[in-house]
């Protein structure tokens, strides 16, 4: 049965507000976390007496958990109400912080993280199809927007207000945090959200297909993740890739013969969502490696101080909670695809620019890379969002969504091991040759090395995937022309 629908346009206009105000909270909060716990992390090793290796499971369970859960979460979305579901998230997420504040050893911060993860999975898989929902077509773009301003804006206020925090007390502060937060996104929703949209058709759940699908998911996420572990046998991680592509393998057989599947692979035969789902990937895989860089660049090589390093890497999230509302705008008046394609080469030029960076580069040169790099993520990422939702049938989009967070997600969670695996490689390479040497310890001349030829190798990767995507749309208006002729 789909939700009740209010013919008066005051009121309408006031649902829509109140919802993007109560999805904006859960986003904040989701944006925040990972930066303020990231910042956390030496803090957490002294505290709860663990090592480094442990200490990484605290950002991983809560990553992989997303991962492995977000498209199902998703598909139930479809189901049943989105915003009860929602609102499950936002309790499950919020109880799980205080959880994570209160705890007393690394073992039980770790599974409430992984709780955490299943919280963020409801606000990270639903959120934007909720807002697609409460907004009409021609403010998607905008809709969606400011969804993604609001996250930049927890990306950029994370490492502040972690500082600030951690200046304060001790860690627990950067969890117990979400938890007033998080409060008041619940009444939000649950009082001035209205109903959401329930398919009338999809009420079977595929149990099968959602089990091949999180062995899928587990394997190749674990499999990403003990890659990146130099000391960990390559068997394991083989084995576990060649489960994934097993599960992935019996999955496809068995969605194709469901009636109602986990998901209908119907759904990829547009090309407009499935493009937008790739560059969602790419854009997601370049801004990983370029975050994950940059801090190496700013205190290897320029001996920045952190606190001026995070001011510095503060730039790019600013100008896109300014750029993402103004972008979706632009998306709603012109199109997606154009104005992602031109955010996709100020990125790429950004990378160019990232490319001539040595040890003489002042702040003035950083800034005039940063700005068109920071330029080019506002500007694709709402149009992307505003693609993929636009593409996808209306009783699909809780799945949508989710599909766009897994691609988000896989982006980030390749990008990392990739680009860092290229910088250490030319980085060590650069050094002589010393294989022996951590990348920490590299001379500078070897480290300003490998970051040339890294962004260059990411400009290289963005330019070549705008490229093939615009030829491909192209062929796409050609084709009806094509069979007319």
């Amino acid at each position: 049965m789909g939700c009740s629908e209010t013919n008066n346009p005051d009121q309408q206009n006031s649902n829509k507000w109140w919802t993007i105000t109560g999805i904006g909270i859960g986003v904040f909060i989701f944006a925040l976390d990972v930066y303020i716990v990231n910042l956390a992390l030496p803090s957490m090793i002294e505290s709860l007496h663990t090592s480094f290796t442990l200490i990484q499971w605290v950002v991983l369970s809560y990553l992989l958990t997303i991962a492995i859960t977000v498209l199902t979460i998703s598909k139930l979305g479809d189901m049943w109400s989105k915003k009860k579901l929602y609102l499950i998230g936002m309790i499950i997420f919020t109880i799980s912080s205080l959880g994570c504040g209160l705890s007393s050893s690394v073992e039980i911060l770790i599974l409430y993280r992984a709780l955490q993860g299943l919280g963020a999975a409801f606000l990270s898989g639903l959120g934007t199809a909720i807002i697609v929902e409460a907004f009409p077509p021609e403010q998607r773009g905008l809709s969606l927007g400011i969804r993604a301003g609001v996250y930049g804006l927890g990306i950029t206020l994370g490492p502040t207000i972690g500082g600030i925090l951690l200046a304060l007390g001790n860690w627990n502060l950067i969890f117990l945090i979400n938890v007033p937060i998080g409060i008041i996104g619940i009444l939000i929703v649950a009082v001035f959200v209205p109903a959401s949209t329930v398919s009338e058709t999809a009420k079977s759940f595929d149990i099968f297909g959602t089990l091949l699908l999180t062995l899928t998911l587990t394997c190749f996420t674990m499999g990403l993740t003990l890659s990146q572990n130099s000391s960990l046998d390559s068997s394991i991680i083989f084995s576990l890739f060649g489960l994934a592509a097993v599960g992935l393998i019996g999955f496809l057989i068995v969605e194709t013969r469901q009636e109602q599947p986990m998901l209908d692979l119907n759904i990829f035969r547009s090309l407009e969502f499935s493009m937008g789902l790739v560059l969602r990937f790419v854009g997601n895989l370049v801004m990983a490696g370029v975050i994950f860089i940059l801090p190496f660049f700013l205190q290897l090589i320029k001996q920045y101080s952190v606190d001026k390093a995070g001011l510095l890497l503060a730039i790019p999230p600013i100008i896109i909670s300014v750029t993402a509302p103004i972008s979706g705008t632009l998306a709603d008046r012109f199109g997606g695809r154009i104005i992602s394609l031109i955010g996709l080469c100020l990125m790429g030029i950004g990378c160019i620019l990232f490319g001539t960076f040595n040890a003489d580069s002042s702040i003035t040169n950083y800034v005039l890379a940063i700005v068109p790099y920071g330029l080019g993520v506002g500007i694709f990422q709402s149009p992307n969002n505003s693609i993929i939702m636009g593409a996808a049938p209306k009783e699909q989009l809780g799945i949508a969504s989710g599909l766009l967070s897994l691609s988000r997600i896989f982006g980030q969670t390749v990008g990392v091991p990739i680009v860092g695996a290229l910088f250490s490689m030319v980085t060590i390479a650069a050094a002589n040759n010393t294989f022996t040497i951590d990348v920490t310890e590299a001379p500078i001349e070897a480290l300003v090395a490998g970051t040339q030829l890294t962004f260059r190798a990411i400009a290289t990767f963005l330019f070549i995937s705008t490229i093939l995507t615009t030829f491909t749309w192209q062929l796409e208006k050609l084709s009806p022309r094509i069979e007319k002729i």
